[in-house]
């Protein structure tokens, strides 16, 4: 697919600059823009923005889409955001949220049009329990649309298909239990009732949102997205030069509600 505003946006100084200061993971303007293309979103919709982190998501789909979004994270500070939001002229259409999403939402039932999650679903919908928790609060004919870090082919229940390479990084718990391959979360969705799925399927953008995001990190790779040595993530560097393109891919998931 062409990512037309994301390519735009990145194409921009100043836009750089604060991708390069709020980057939690691979480019989610990227990942969400990709993700949205697979269903239509009107400015009249209310999308709920499952772990938004610093409302890249969040924002792309009000500057793009002219939405309402609910943007919630268990761990950004929703003050931060909502000051982010402002200097990016979309907060009125922004409501900024401290939430668990394992919790019961706070919200009316049949209230969203859109669930939407990117690069964080993985971290709290990896179980049979999360879908029947969340559909109530999706419209009839509304949509769940999630993109996440996972796997090419499933390493295994008990990581014994686990390459040698990665065996240092899956002993790390939540990775073992969060990252998994395509086929794992086809079926884990297919059990849940009151679902169509639309579309799973490998994101075309894996590539250059994770390479946005990494040459962010290290500051021995270019100028365009250097930040300071301190803030490099030597973890997912290390990671991410093991793994070497032959393992990991973006995984997304687009259900209607039925």
């Amino acid at each position: 697919m062409s990512n037309t505003f994301s390519d735009k946006y990145v194409a921009d100084e100043k836009n750089r600059m604060l991708l390069k200061e709020t980057m939690w993971g691979p480019n989610a303007i990227r990942q969400a823009e990709e993700l949205a293309s697979h269903f239509t979103i009107t400015k009249d919709m209310k999308i709920l923005d499952l772990g938004t982190g610093t409302g890249l998501s969040a924002f792309y789909l009000v500057q793009e889409h002219g939405t309402i979004v609910f943007a919630t994270d268990l761990y950004a500070d929703p003050t931060e955001n909502y000051e982010r939001f402002k200097s990016l002229g979309v907060a009125e259409k922004i409501v900024p949220m401290l939430l668990d999403a394992t919790q019961p939402l706070p919200f009316a039932k049949d209230y969203f049009d859109v669930v939407f999650s990117v690069g964080a679903y993985n971290m709290f919908g990896d179980n049979e329990e999360m879908l029947p928790k969340l559909i109530p609060y999706i419209k009839k004919g509304g949509y769940i649309a999630v993109a996440f870090p996972g796997l090419k082919y499933e390493f295994g229940n008990n990581c014994d298909n686990v390459p040698p390479e990665m065996q240092e990084f899956w002993s790390v718990p939540d990775v073992a239990r969060c990252v998994r391959g395509i086929e794992w979360w086809r079926d884990l969705f297919n059990k849940a009732e009151g679902l169509e799925i639309i579309n799973v399927s490998e994101m075309a953008c894996h590539d250059i949102a994770w390479e946005e995001y990494l040459t962010s990190l290290d500051p021995n790779k270019g100028e365009e997205f250097a930040l300071d040595a301190e803030y490099v993530d030597k973890w997912t560097l290390d990671m991410k030069k093991a793994e070497d393109g032959k393992y990991f891919n973006t995984i997304q998931l687009i259900a209607k509600v039925i």
